[in-house]
């Protein structure tokens, strides 16, 4: 199978060790991996803004930069949902003519049936469920970015696959509470977000767990900027991280 790495714009600027260690974990898989050089950002940004035409823009490109293989696999829940659930309602407005509307929402469906995220591709597609025991002892907090949990419904996938490695996946109330970073939610209101991510975090703190993951690398750097801010000393890792090392390095 032939996988298209979307690597997503926090990754691709801020986080690159996470793209090569999704990379690593799914061509030791038997999957051929290609990270298509004319990636740029999904649209979600202006698309959540309302700017509908910039996002479109973008969409169509990365319509166009995808289209060559099996499937799209990205490290993030919200972007894998701005591309599976609103590249079609983009291209369903009275914006477009009519014909060229209907063959880009036709693109935009056929991209969304291949696109996943990460561990939501590990088990949904490639029905692999025990990657090695290579978290065994790892007490592992897990947080649902929203997206994931509550769009794409792949919230069981990456828990499903920690706990076959043998980590223990600690109760924490606030597991499905949104962090508060939401994007441009947090630029325009960063009182509400901080209390929101604080509101998670004290609740985490006494479960002492070794690691907080996720499938969102901005929902992670949220909470790991306000654990900063308050002195807490819990490691945060994408999740990609952790599922090579259950593999050993390798699947």
């Amino acid at each position: 199978m032939r996988v298209s790495l979307f690597a997503t714009c926090l990754v691709g600027e801020l986080d690159g060790t996470t793209g090569i260690a999704a990379a690593r974990l799914l061509r030791g898989l038997g999957v051929d991996v290609v990270v298509p050089p004319g990636q740029t950002c999904c649209g979600q940004p202006a698309y959540n803004s309302g700017h509908d035409s910039e996002a479109r823009r973008i969409a169509a490109h990365t319509l166009a930069v995808l289209e060559s293989t099996d499937a799209v696999v990205l490290p993030s829940g919200s972007c894998a949902t701005m591309i599976r659930h609103h590249y079609t309602r983009l291209f369903g407005g009275a914006a477009s003519e009519a014909g060229v509307e209907g063959e880009m929402q036709a693109r935009a469906r056929a991209l969304a049936s291949r696109t996943f995220e990460l561990s939501e591709f590990i088990v949904r597609v490639l029905m692999r469920t025990k990657l090695g025991d290579g978290l065994c002892g790892r007490r592992v907090a897990w947080h649902h970015g929203c997206h994931a949990l509550r769009e794409l419904g792949s919230g069981d996938a990456p828990i499903e696959l920690l706990r076959n490695a043998g980590a223990t996946v600690v109760e924490w109330e606030a597991a499905e509470e949104c962090c508060g970073f939401g994007g441009l939610f947090s630029v325009k209101l960063p009182e509400v977000s901080a209390a929101m991510a604080d509101r998670k975090l004290d609740t985490l703190v006494p479960l002492r767990p070794d690691v907080l993951t996720s499938a969102d690398g901005g929902c992670l750097l949220h909470l790991e900027g306000r654990m900063r801010r308050r002195g807490f000393a819990i490691t945060t890792r994408h999740v990609a991280h952790l599922l090579l090392e259950a593999a050993g390095g390798r699947a």
